[in-house]
This record gives C-alpha cells, structure tokens and sequence, in this order.
C-alpha cells in the first residue's frame, strides 16, 4: 500500500470516528474503509508502526477493540507537507496544505539555515526571486556573478580570503608568464573535470576565447593556441602587462566547447567549480558539492536557494525571523557596496543629446533632491546614503548654482529592470520631481538582459541602474565600464574614445596606477551618469556559521562556511 493510500484510509477512519478514541471491531472498521478483515489487520499494524494511531486488541469472543488516535487529521496533513517541503516540493506541499500560504511559509521556515542530514551539512537560504540565467557570457546581476564563481573557473581568480589583499592566484591555470607583453603563457592543472564528468581540454578553451573576445574588454585578443598538452598561449594586438588580472573576470569563466547545444544549459550550466546545479525552477536553486572539483572540497555539501514572495531582498540572511532585530544596525559581516544606484543619460537618441535637457536632469535629479522626497518608512533596511560618485568616496559631481530653465517637451521615458526590491520607489520619487515641473515620467521594466543589451534603447531618455563591482580593486570599474557596450551606446563618441585611450595606456604600461579617478570624473561630470546612492549589503549574522564571511557581492562563499557541532 502507498504512503499515499495509507493517509487516505486514515483520513476516512479519521473522519468516521471524529477523532476520538473508540470502542470497536475489525468487521466496522473493514465497512469504513471498504477492504476485507485480512485487508484492515494490515492497515492497522501500518498505521501503528507509523505512530498515527494505538490499537489495543480486545481478548474474548464478542469483545471491543479500543481505537486510540495519536494524530488528528491535520496534524498528518502537516507532517505529509512538512517532508514535501524538505524535499523541495512545495507546490505539492501547498497542494497539501489546501493552498494555504501562511502555513506554507511557516514550514519553509523550519527548514532555513543549517541542517544536517545522512551525514551532509546543508545550507538553505531564502531569496525574493529566481535564477533565470547563471551562465558567464550573459548580462549577469550582481547575485548571479557570485553564484556563476561558485560553478565555473577561469584561468584565473581574484583572491577574496579575509584579510588578504585582492590579488590574482592561480584557478584552472596554475603558473604564468609573458613572454612578450603581447604573449602570454598559461600552465593548466591536470586531468580538470566539468560536471558531467569530461575532461576538460584545450578545445574548451579555444571555444570558450572565440566567443569571449567579441565582447570589448577582449578585443585586444588575437589567438589562443596551444604549443603542448596543459600549455595554453595567448597572443595580442596590443601589450597588456596586466593581462592575467583581465582573466579573473566572470565572462572569462570556461565553458564546455559544446554548451550551445546543450539542452536547458543557461538553467543547468556544466562548469568545473567547486558546485553544480542539480534544481533550478522558480522555487528552489540548488548546488551540491562536486566531488571532482580540482580545489578543496567544499564543506557544504549542499546548497539551497528557496524563492519566497515578500521576502525583504535588503541583506541575505539563513533564516527568516519576524523578530530580527539585526537590521537595525550593521553587522561586522556587512560591508559597503563597491557600487552606486546610478542614472545612465542617452546622449546619443535621448533629451539628454541636447545642453538644456542635460543641464536640467543634472539640476533636478542630483542625489540630495531625490532623498529629499524619500519616505525613509519605504526604503526597508536597505541603507542608502547620498553618492558624491559612483563608487563610494568619490566625490565628482558638480552641484549646478544658476536657475535652469524648464525645456518644452512634456514626457520622459525611464526604464529599470523588474523584479527589483527598490527601483520601482525610486521611480515614483524621479516622477514627484518632474511633475512639480508639469513633466510626465512614462516607466518602461524591462529584463536586466534587455537593458544591457540596448533594447528600446533610442525610445529611452534615462535608464535607474545599478553597479556593483564585487571588488576594492582599482581596475573593477573596467568590466562594468564594458558590459556589452551599454555605457558606450549612449556616450559621445568622442568621450569614450578618450577613455579607451587612457585605458590603453594603462594596459601597456608596467606600474601605472589606474586611472579610476579620471574614468569616473568623466561619467559624472559630463552628465553621462547621475549617482544617486550606495548602501550597505552582506550576510545577516544571526546564525552561528563558520567563516561566514560577506564577499563584495552580498552572499558568501559557499564552499568555506561550516557549523561547529555542539559538544558537552
């Protein structure tokens, strides 16, 4: 008999018997549950072993039995949800529940945090939406770049230990060397594996360079070739001293040769990281640690992400407590974002190509006025502070002093992405500033990928943005600088050949500082960006986990944080 079955005839004896403990026979208790007499001896001694009910046979001819019932209907109901719900199935568990929400959170609740079973120590965390896309060479959020370096590698990595200055070490690639500042060699690991069990070869490098060198931060790469086995070399067009630190970014990450034509690869990417995806839906994401990983073996052995409506997306945290109180301040395990909530201007097809469109959005959408008109109720435990620029401690903007004058045109149009916690309040609070002016905001949500991508882009006069550089690194600013052309879309060209120039030279020069400074004075003072706001993120430390440190991205990493059991 299924398990499933065997609820059902409990509920029916349940129902019949209303519950409560009764005097009573094999022959009545067959008639409620439609079975023969040898049927229900069966029946009861399963629903004993479970523990759902006592049965306390009568001794004598024509003697009572005694029903005694050790769980109500909806207790068992509650138990059938509750393992649903560990094993990651929660619509049937809300099914269970007869749709019952509140109680569904409840036990998914129970199930945050860390929790031990068979041996394997799991980590479940709660998010406010799914992962689409965790593939390296797509427009990535900033919680899908953390979660891409938990699967793939690169020739490369930034070193994130606590304490350590952000070097570049060694991932796929153990040893380098230039043999010329236009060539580069790389000395791979042995016997790598990806996921799914292949070895890892030059051919997966090959493919993976071809199409990471259409994006700009690569251009400057001719040919990847590889004179012997393990030994990969890399020719450019212009020197580059810096090139292994160009390596660690996210979109360098290597990729099977054959992934295009893998089935449902951008949900289920294959990588050679310390996890891999094995669940990927709307409701829950998650990694187990991959036994072949060529690093140390990750100390969470699995690794689940449940998406909750409503759930505050301010600072990830293991559990979800009404009662946190460690919002209210900052943790040592927060950490300010090296990024900003910015406005990316279209000075190419937007308002912004004309002086006294530009002059006013800069007049009018500065930092200060937009908080101005926050309701600090609504910004949840976010923790925005004024930007001076875009990254914290820059200060580049220039404050306008004269009267602006209002420009004819009556709409602007404003796109930022969906599914985000605080732009659609931001939004509301650009539009209270402009129609003080008798200016219409039209709001367009598209996906982050779309944006990025310049869809409807020359219909759109301002994009609300995000930056979020993942690094104290000088140079970090390069990769989002980059991202798929969007700032150089809607940039005079002129402006932005006059960074690459500078960048360039910084490429080819040995021990020149970057000039981050004259990157970011240009964004912000020629009006291309407006910064808004930079705030604080990280990992809620109310559970006791080990090593749990925040990274620059707002989680943790995975692979390093385990729980001290508790010992007499």
């Amino acid at each position: 008999m299924s398990g499933q079955r065997l609820k059902l005839q409990f509920q029916r004896l349940y129902n019949h018997f209303g519950g409560d403990s009764t005097e009573t026979n094999l022959q009545d208790i067959a008639e409620v549950l439609f079975c023969t007499r040898r049927n229900v001896r069966m029946v009861i001694n399963k629903m004993v072993t479970k523990g759902w009910i006592d049965w306390q046979p009568a001794v004598g001819r024509g003697k009572q039995s005694r029903l005694i019932f050790n769980n109500t209907d909806s207790e068992l109901q509650l138990q059938h949800a509750r393992k649903l719900v560990a094993e990651g199935k929660l619509e049937p568990a809300l099914a269970t529940l007869d749709h019952n929400a509140e109680k569904l959170v409840q036990l998914i609740q129970e199930q945050l945090g860390i929790s031990h079973h068979q041996g394997r120590q799991i980590v479940r965390l709660p998010y406010y939406r799914s992962f689409e896309n965790i593939t390296p060479l797509k427009p990535l959020r900033r919680s899908e770049q953390h979660l891409v370096r938990q699967i793939f590698s690169g020739l490369t990595q930034l070193n994130e230990e606590k304490g350590e200055e952000e070097t570049v070490i060694g991932d796929i690639a153990h040893s380098w060397e230039a043999i010329t500042p236009r060539h580069w060699r790389f000395y791979l690991r042995p016997a790598i594996r990806f996921h799914d069990g292949r070895l890892l070869d030059s051919h997966d490098i090959f493919e993976t360079f071809k199409q990471v060198k259409q994006l700009s931060l690569f251009a400057h790469i001719d040919d990847v070739s590889s004179p012997h086995t393990n030994i990969i070399d890399f020719y450019l067009t212009q020197d580059d001293y810096r090139f292994p630190d160009l390596l660690a970014n996210t979109s360098a990450m290597i990729q099977p040769a054959n992934h295009a034509v893998l089935p449902d690869y951008e949900t289920f990417p294959i990588g050679t990281g310390p996890y891999k995806v094995v669940a990927n839906d709307k409701q829950r994401f998650k990694l187990e640690a991959f036994e072949h990983y060529f690093g140390f073996r990750a100390l969470s052995d699995v690794v689940e992400v449940w998406m909750l409506n409503h759930f505050a997306a301010c600072y990830l945290q293991p559990t979800l407590d009404d009662k946190l109180e460690s919002h209210a301040q900052i943790s040592s395990r927060l950490s300010m974002d090296q990024g900003c909530t910015f406005l990316l201007l279209n000075r190419i097809s937007g308002l912004a190509q004309h002086s006294e469109w530009l002059a006013y959005f800069q007049s009018r959408l500065y930092s200060l006025n937009v908080m101005r008109e926050m309701d600090l109720t609504k910004t949840g435990d976010f923790k925005l502070f004024n930007a001076y620029g875009l990254l914290p401690g820059w200060i580049h903007i220039q404050q306008l002093t004269e009267t602006v004058a209002i420009p004819n045109k009556r709409v602007v149009t404003l796109a930022y992405q969906h599914e985000h916690p605080i732009y659609p309040y931001i939004a509301s609070l650009i539009e209270n500033i402009l129609i003080k002016d008798g200016i219409r905001l039209k709001i367009i949500e598209l996906s982050y990928e779309d944006i990025i991508l310049g869809k409807q882009a020359e219909k759109i006069d301002i994009w609300l943005n995000g930056m979020s550089l993942g690094s104290n690194r000088d140079d970090a600013i390069l990769a989002w600088l980059h991202n798929f052309n969007h700032i150089q879309r809607v940039m005079p060209t002129d402006e932005f050949k006059q960074l690459q120039q500078v960048i360039s030279e910084w490429r080819s020069t040995p021990n020149m500082a970057f000039p981050s400074d004259i990157i970011g004075q240009t964004l912000s003072q020629t009006g291309q960006t407006i910064p808004l706001f930079h705030n604080w993120l990280g990992v809620n430390d109310n559970v006791q986990l080990q090593d749990m440190e925040s990274n620059l991205l707002g989680w943790f990493d995975f692979k390093s944080v385990w729980s001290k059991p508790q010992t007499s």
